[in-house]
């Protein structure tokens, strides 16, 4: 029974009953068990409108109270606890998965489904409280990753912006020197020219960002 309140029921205990309620939506299992995503760590009624998670990715609790005891948050659209989810809780949820999947392609409507929210109300409530859109941050993430890569790795351009998510190579150099002042190449050999030490271009460090989300999260900036 421990086992069960601290780790949700084996994938194995996913009945077939239990998996055709997720799947219509139905309402009528919602006081019956919750459902979490291991992917997401997020946790849903059956009744939640999302786009059914993968079947191998859930996860079964008796309760709220179990899944939020096993470190997985509350879904923004159902409400499984009854309560709103806070607005900076829900973007830090969008930046986790952010930071997860950065290397994959993503949309603003697919990232709306997986975390459970409207494209507009996630856009427009992941700035008010980062202080950057969506988009800005994956950019971000990105040019940080693909920094690392110029640096330490002898990947080719192309490579680096596959791992990085972006298959468009040339808007991947582009948004580079946007965000650096110089092209991926150009990066590289500054780097090198100047021992591989303190030279970062105009890119902020993944220390200086979480410091601004950090500022913008408390401070809510518009």
């Amino acid at each position: 029974m421990e086992r069960d309140f601290q780790e949700g029921r084996p994938e194995g205990n996913l009945t077939d009953e239990q998996w055709k309620a997720i799947v219509s939506n139905d309402s009528g299992y919602d006081e019956k068990f919750i459902y979490a995503v291991k992917t997401t760590r997020i946790f849903c009624r059956p009744s939640c409108k999302s786009k059914p998670p993968n079947k191998s990715n859930v996860r079964i609790f008796d309760n709220a109270e179990q899944a939020l005891s096993a470190h997985f948050r509350p879904c923004k659209r159902c409400k499984p606890t009854g309560e709103r989810l806070p607005d900076r809780e829900w973007v830090e949820q969008i930046r986790s998965y952010l930071d997860s999947h950065y290397d994959q392609a993503i949309t603003l409507e697919h990232l709306a489904e997986i975390c459970h929210g409207s494209p507009y109300h996630l856009q427009r409530t992941f700035k008010r409280v980062a202080g950057l859109s969506p988009v800005e941050y994956l950019q971000q993430i990105r040019m940080e990753r693909a920094v690392f890569d110029l640096i330490h790795t002898d990947q080719s351009v192309s490579d680096i912006s596959l791992n990085v998510g972006m298959s468009n190579v040339p808007y991947f150099i582009t948004l580079f020197k946007k965000k650096t002042g110089y092209t991926p190449k150009e990066y590289r050999q500054a780097n090198k020219q100047n021992g591989n030490r303190n030279f970062s271009g105009r890119l902020k460090t993944l220390n200086e960002r979480q410091e601004i989300y950090k500022i913008s999260s408390n401070g809510e900036v518009q």
